[in-house]
């Protein structure tokens, strides 16, 4: 997988935790992607993603279990949504739930894929390129 190709993406980091967005950040800057908006929550994030002017993302990295709402209903919030083009951004979630059937109801709602924490950046690189449609 070239890096190269990833270098032009936007993401858009969806946490409570200021400290998972930072980790987060610094994995997709080894992977060379340094475009990057983040949110605490999915509110936040549909207000920054329905912005007029404001470019959308290439696909968005939420978290599962956040204090204000979660990632499946921030995802079906998305794959709703009255503008096509958001509402095919790819949603990766990022959980340190291991659990199957919430992994499993997160793909039905709408997820391109969920991932388990801890996750490398090379491991994060490649399910982005297959989110985004890239060849890994």
């Amino acid at each position: 997988m070239s890096t190269d190709m990833l270098v032009a993406l936007r993401a858009l980091i969806v946490d409570d935790q200021r400290t998972m967005r930072s980790i987060v950040r610094t994995l997709l800057s080894q992977v060379g992607i340094t475009d990057v908006i983040e949110a605490a929550d999915g509110t936040e994030a549909i207000e920054l993603l329905e912005m007029p002017g404001e470019q959308p993302p290439d696909f968005v990295i939420c978290d599962l279990h956040m204090k204000d709402g979660d990632g499946m209903a921030f995802c079906n919030k998305i794959r709703r949504h009255k503008n096509d083009d958001l509402a095919q951004i790819p949603v990766l979630i990022l959980t340190g739930d291991s659990d199957g059937l919430l992994h499993e109801v997160a793909m039905q709602i709408g997820a391109a894929k969920v991932l388990t924490k801890p996750i490398s950046a090379p491991d994060l690189g490649r399910e982005i390129s297959r989110a985004v449609g890239f060849a890994a």
